[in-house]
């Protein structure tokens, strides 16, 4: 696993906005093809800095941004990058298996030519990957997760799928038949970096690029959930599909983002997998085995007497304003969010840069740890009523690790690591002291209604 500092500035910048060239990035070998999507990391931060600096010139804070919101997408990127060995298989192992066995023709790994080639076909197979990810109902239930924030800015880019990558390989699986798998593998990460800079309230208007290329404006409509922006612009980099194919919409009315349903959650795991639940529960109820089927491949808003997508009547006519799901929770809260999420990234980071080296134990663990965490600070975030013990009983596990680390592992310590130890003590013991009072006030409340 790279380290997140391995590009230089002009490097990281030019790479988010796919302004690279097929010398730089073309590649003979699988194992050669950086993860250009870990690297981008601190440039994702910078650009999500620079738009908050902007935002805030522009007095719009309250507006476009909201901590528990940014802290939601931001976990939802992390628990991506966290479980992608557990796709990375299936991504690109059908990938190459069909392009050495079944080929059709050779395409020179370092020919401009093949890289172009490859840059066309791979934005084309997004359009189709992304396109029934909206009209088949059980791809849309990985898909939803990316659309569930109802802020939009750049942080909401992050907010991915940890299931989307077990069906978004097949859209691609034609190249296979010609185009090397490193220089697939390429583009397929800068199609994605792409994305990000597109999602932000912050640029209006490209003028005559917005014929060519996917911008801000263009999927603004698509992450709305007024009827005008209801599956429209599916686009990855360049908007001539939509054109194509008649899924093209502008941006007129101002957009209110996120679900038709909105979720009300800020839990990860909940964020993740709740529309499954959804499709099973519909299925189960719903009369007649090839209707139960229907349930899964047709649209998310079909029903039995409707057209495969439903009908646009159904979908609430909404318009800017509308109210959005926010928490009220007590200013102090906030700094200890961020506090905590800083801690939980730099454990992150250290565990994504070192995880080939760890054992299969110590990767569990890590892994739990950090999902636990991040479902402890989602419950923080939707104020719910267990999050005073959960955070106690995660100090308290955190503080018995760090003992055990100290007493058995003599290299912990010595210099840095004594001192990033003592930090830690610091931070989750004042935690315990902070969430034992709200466990007794929890309690105090539960006992006084029963009474």
């Amino acid at each position: 696993m790279p380290g997140l500092f391995n590009a230089d500035v002009l490097t990281g910048t030019r790479r988010l906005f796919y302004a690279v060239t097929p010398n730089e990035t073309s590649f003979e070998n699988l194992e050669d093809v950086p993860d250009y999507f870990y690297e981008a990391i601190p440039f994702f931060g910078l650009l999500a800095l620079l738009e908050m600096i902007v935002t805030i010139a522009d007095k719009k804070v309250r507006e476009r941004f909201f901590l528990p919101d940014s802290i939601s997408s931001l976990t939802a990127g992390m628990l991506l990058l966290l479980t992608q060995f557990l796709s990375h298989g299936v991504n690109i192992g059908f990938y190459v298996w069909v392009h050495e066995n079944y080929r059709l023709a050779t395409l020179a790994w370092d020919s401009p030519w093949t890289w172009i080639i490859c840059f066309v076909l791979v934005d084309l197979g997004y359009y189709w990957m992304h396109r029934m990810s909206h009209e088949v109902n059980i791809f849309w239930a990985a898909h939803q997760v990316h659309h569930s924030s109802e802020e939009y800015n750049l942080t909401t880019a992050l907010r991915q799928s940890i299931c989307q990558r077990f069906v978004s390989w097949m859209f691609y699986l034609p190249l296979a038949f010609a185009i090397p798998p490193p220089i697939f593998m390429m583009h397929q990460q800068f199609n994605t970096l792409y994305q990000f800079w597109i999602h932000t309230r912050v640029i209006k208007s490209l003028g005559p690029l917005e014929y060519i290329l996917n911008t801000p404006s263009h999927h603004r409509v698509h992450h709305g959930r007024n009827r005008y922006c209801i599956d429209k612009n599916y686009a990855g980099t360049l908007i001539i599909w939509d054109r194509m194919f008649g899924t093209f919409e502008p941006e007129s009315e101002p957009v209110v983002f996120g679900l038709v349903h909105p979720l009300e959650s800020y839990n990860p795991l909940y964020t993740q997998y709740c529309h499954y639940k959804y499709i099973l529960e519909t299925a189960w109820n719903m009369p007649g085995l090839t209707n139960k089927l229907w349930v899964f491949l047709k649209g998310p808003g079909w029903m039995p007497g409707l057209p495969r997508q439903g009908s646009i009547e159904d979908i609430p006519d909404i318009h800017y304003p509308m109210p959005k799901y926010r928490p009220r929770l007590p200013h102090w809260s906030h700094v200890y969010i961020i506090i905590h999420f800083a801690v939980i990234f730099y454990v992150y980071d250290a565990f994504m840069t070192s995880l080939k080296t760890l054992s299969q134990t110590a990767t569990i663990c890590g892994m739990t740890y950090i999902i636990f965490s991040l479902t402890c600070l989602g419950a923080i975030n939707d104020a719910k009523p267990a999050a005073p013990f959960l955070e106690v009983f995660r100090s308290c596990l955190v503080l018995v690790a760090e003992a055990v680390a100290i007493s058995y592992l003599p290299i912990m310590q010595r210099g840095s690591s004594q001192l990033v130890f003592y930090i830690l003590r610091l931070v989750f013991g004042l935690s315990v002291v902070v969430w034992l009072p709200k466990c007794v006030s929890v309690l105090t409340q539960r006992k006084n209604k029963a009474e």
